[in-house]
């Protein structure tokens, strides 16, 4: 069963809650806001990780130590078994990556894994290639050039 599939009787639609019609209904008066405070009012809002005035977990927790996350190099993942589409003695570089749907940005750097096969002799230009899969680009007869 699904959540779509749900009858109206069995519960599918909740009506809403109606405040500020009286203190007969339960929601009257304060409109289930109570007295004073921050949420009170219209527009009030949390941010988040806001703990009502409590110093935030962020900022309790101690800031020791280096971090590599701004300086790591993010590469555009292609196997090479994804290479064997192209025709033989192609030049596959970024540019053909881009057109065929492969990569997404022609200026972040592309690196090549050895993950499947190669049948076809081909020379391709990368950042970066992963010991297997120049072994594999070279089996098949192509040749691998870093950028």
């Amino acid at each position: 069963m699904k959540l779509g599939e749900i009858l109206k009787e069995a519960g599918r639609s909740k009506r809403r809650k109606r405040v500020g019609r009286g203190n007969g209904s339960g929601h009257g008066k304060t409109s289930c806001r109570g007295h004073k405070g921050r949420g009170q009012r219209s527009g009030v809002g949390k941010r988040m990780g806001y703990e009502g005035g409590q110093n935030p977990v962020v900022a309790r927790l101690p800031k020791r130590g280096f971090s590599n996350y701004h300086f790591r190099k993010d590469y555009q993942i292609i196997n090479v078994g994804d290479l064997d589409c192209f025709d033989a003695d192609t030049r596959v570089d970024a540019n053909i990556l881009q057109a065929a749907g492969m990569i997404d940005d022609t200026d972040k750097m592309v690196k090549i894994l050895g993950n499947g096969e190669l049948n076809t002799k081909l020379t391709v230009v990368a950042s970066k290639f992963s010991a297997g899969a120049s072994e594999k680009i070279a089996q098949a007869g192509g040749t691998v050039e870093v950028v």
